[in-house]
């Protein structure tokens, strides 16, 4: 009987800790446009958004659009770490790679030492799309649980 109330509590405690779970986002975009003339930082929001206030839904019977306002949905308060952009004049810099790592890492550090847990992260990269175009990011988003 001990055994199964032991047992009991067990499993009451971990559903609730699965159900107290927080997440975080942090992206950061690093600039791959040519001769440094791109922006690279890492976002952080610092203020919470329920997406449900900026969600319609559509159905045959009521297909009314989303009247929410994007100005509603900015966030003002925000982190903006600078980092390095990947290209300056003389073409791709290594030494700017290695600085953003650097930066990086003290990120996810902190956010671990705060009681954060990496979770997963995410990258993709929208590159230059041939002669005139001149832009490109390579975006990272990493994914924070508690």
């Amino acid at each position: 009987m001990k055994k199964l109330l032991f047992i009991a509590i067990i499993a009451f405690a971990s559903t609730f800790e699965m159900n107290a779970q927080q997440f975080k986002v942090i992206t950061s975009v690093e600039s791959i446009v040519p001769n440094g003339l791109g922006r690279s930082r890492i976002v952080n929001a610092l203020e919470d958004k329920d997406y449900r206030e900026y969600t319609s839904v559509q159905t045959d019977d009521d297909n009314t659009r989303n009247k929410s306002k994007r100005g509603e949905i900015r966030v003002k308060n925000f982190e903006e770490t600078k980092l390095l952009n990947f290209y300056n004049i003389g073409g791709i810099r290594f030494q700017n790679i290695a600085a953003n790592d650097a930066l990086l890492t003290s990120m996810i550090n902190d956010m671990v030492a705060n009681g954060w847990e990496l979770a997963f992260v995410t990258s993709a990269v929208e590159s230059e799309g041939g002669k005139g175009d001149g832009k490109g990011i390579f975006i990272t988003r990493y994914i924070f649980k508690k």
